[in-house]
């Protein structure tokens, strides 16, 4: 027998304790994931689906509403989340509810970029099956969240994972150690300011934009303060350097944010930072540690090529997901997304963008 709601508060650990338990946990479908997207506009809308009371599939929708228009959007980042003994007619009732829940939301259409390699041939024509249809692009991230990343494989010794590094990044962090760079956790919020204060300098020198500090705040409230994010902070000569945020959920982690100063760049505290988030990842028994955005294409002309290159440089292998889907709910609606309000459809993708640079 099945089941599908909406997800309350009080189901809170229920919901989560599935995402972290899936195959493809993520932290963008993760409850507090919804409430900090809350403060930025955003309806979260979470759903579940269980069989003789069992979770099986479940999504987390961000609902963005149109008032001009009387619509809405909804998004699932890195959504649905599908259990082990999710079968075919479990995705079938899933979805019909799903589509059901959009109808009843106005919703114009529902935009999916699930945790799946492009190599997925049969999710992919899964999804089409289902009317979804592929959008987005190669140029960039890719997305609205990163198409493109670089995941490293943490099963192996600390020694493996070292030997299996470019010769140049595992220089890069024993320099960091024998100049006397030390890398520790953020543990108030006056740590997290001047992690901030770095982001600023980073975002200034490399020239991106950056949420406030209050997004940031919510950031350490939501996720830092339960354990489920970390601020690593690079201390050199008595001051801090660089810093770096992470998440993880299941037996997965990812490296969000990364700033540094404008001094002491020499003495390579980002690579000795990253080296101690893998041992954090490796120790909480996280299997990817996944390093998100990079460009598509190792093209030195690219200006986020030295990104590229420094993500690689730890061993880890590029993935590209299968990218955004869409699915039509209202056709004409759609249309008029697509092809009459390009200026609002920038805004909206705008507001959209997720996280998808990380200083390096």
């Amino acid at each position: 027998m099945y089941q599908f709601w909406l997800i309350e508060e009080k189901d809170k650990d229920l919901f989560n304790g599935f995402i972290s338990s899936s195959p493809k946990p993520h932290f963008l479908q993760t409850y507090e994931w919804g409430e900090l997207k809350k403060r930025t506009g955003w309806e979260p809308l979470r759903v579940l689906l269980t069989r003789n009371g069992e979770p099986i599939a479940a999504v987390s929708l961000l609902m963005r509403s149109l008032p001009a228009f009387q619509r809405t959007i909804l998004y699932a980042p890195r959504g649905p989340i599908f259990g082990e003994r999710c079968d075919q007619e479990g995705e079938d009732v899933f979805w019909n509810e799903v589509v059901k829940l959009a109808r009843r939301h106005r919703a114009i259409f529902l935009k999916v970029d699930p945790d799946v390699p492009v190599n997925n041939q049969e999710y992919r024509l899964n999804l089409e099956k289902r009317g979804f249809r592929p959008q987005g692009t190669r140029e960039g991230f890719g997305g609205v969240q990163p198409r493109f990343v670089f995941r490293l494989d943490l099963t192996p010794s600390e020694e493996q994972l070292l030997a299996a590094m470019h010769s140049k990044t595992r220089y890069n962090i024993r320099l960091a150690m024998r100049r006397g760079v030390r890398v520790r956790l953020a543990e108030t919020k006056d740590d997290l300011k001047i992690f901030y204060k770095l982001l600023q300098e980073t975002a200034k020198r490399d020239r991106f934009l950056i949420r406030s500090y209050e997004y940031f705040e919510g950031i350490w409230d939501l996720f830092v303060v339960s354990g489920k994010a970390r601020v690593f902070l690079a201390e050199y000569q008595g001051e801090i350097i660089a810093g770096t945020l992470a998440f993880h959920c299941g037996d997965r982690a990812w490296y969000l944010y990364g700033a540094s100063g404008n001094k002491h760049r020499n003495v390579m505290p980002n690579h000795l930072l990253q080296w101690e988030m893998i041992r954090w990842a490796r120790s909480l028994g996280c299997k990817i540690y996944d390093f998100r955005g990079v460009p598509g294409d190792d093209n030195p002309e690219n200006p986020l090529h030295g990104l590229y290159r420094f993500k690689k440089g730890f061993g880890a292998e590029f993935t590209e997901f299968i990218g955004e889907y869409d699915l039509v709910i209202s056709p004409f609606w759609y249309l008029l997304w697509k092809k009459l309000f390009p200026w609002y459809r920038r805004v909206v993708q705008g507001r959209l963008q997720e996280e998808s640079v990380s200083g390096d």
